[in-house]
């Protein structure tokens, strides 16, 4: 396992899903006030829960309406089967560090994300 900087405090909008360049792609969500990183990618098809609806600690994938569960990343409704790995945040200041385990690799560098996303 390894702590990875994910983004800053700023970049992260409530009830939205903020998605990493990471295999397997992972998002972070705010809801309620907390902070949630889950796997990215819906159980039931291959599709981002970033782009999904999130409320009351809940995302629905937008593609076939599967819910999950933020606090653990468990199914809460059809048609997904299979829950979500769910990952340990902390905030060092005004960074978000997610703790990934050591399989998953980070694709694109903080920075470059952040460069990218002001063009």
């Amino acid at each position: 396992m390894r702590w990875v900087r994910a983004c800053g405090l700023a970049d992260l909008i409530p009830d939205e899903g903020f998605r990493l360049d990471v295999s397997p792609p992972v998002s972070i969500f705010v809801s309620e006030g907390e902070m949630f990183c889950l796997d990215d990618t819906c159980t039931h098809e291959t599709y981002s829960l970033a782009d999904g609806w999130v409320e009351n600690c809940v995302v629905e994938c937008a593609l076939h309406f599967a819910k999950f569960d933020l606090r653990t990343g468990a199914v809460l409704s059809p048609p997904a089967s299979a829950p979500l790995a769910a990952h340990e945040l902390r905030v060092e200041g005004e960074d978000v560090h997610v703790l990934l385990p050591s399989h998953y690799v980070v694709k694109t560098r903080v920075a470059d994300l952040h460069s990218r996303k002001a063009d």
